[in-house]
């Protein structure tokens, strides 16, 4: 895992056609706003998280967030521990997230 802030986060994602974010926050979370392309899985429903996981590629490069960092960081850890190869943790989430957001009508 590697952790990114804002400006590393939007340059690396821009440039990374092998690139999946990852958005592990609640519903209530993402009815807040999504960052652009983000697929979400809740890590609080650990049974489906799990399950999304095993179906990844784990060849891709994963950007993970969430509302603060905290539940990305343990993620991201899951998911090096599970084998993926690249991991990349948003420094502060979405809460200091200053990029392109996304609201679903």
């Amino acid at each position: 895992m590697k952790n990114l802030n804002n400006e590393e986060w939007k340059e690396k994602t821009a440039n990374d056609s092998n690139a999946v974010i990852l958005d592990v926050r609640t519903d209530e979370e993402v009815a807040e706003g999504i960052i652009e392309n983000a697929i979400q899985h809740d890590i609080h429903q650990p049974q489906e998280f799990m399950a999304a996981l095993e179906q990844m590629d784990k060849s891709k490069n994963y950007y993970v967030y969430c509302r603060a960092g905290s539940r990305s960081s343990q993620a991201c850890q899951i998911m090096d521990q599970m084998g993926f190869e690249n991991t990349y943790n948003l420094t502060g989430g979405f809460s200091n997230w200053d990029g392109s957001v996304f609201h679903e009508n």
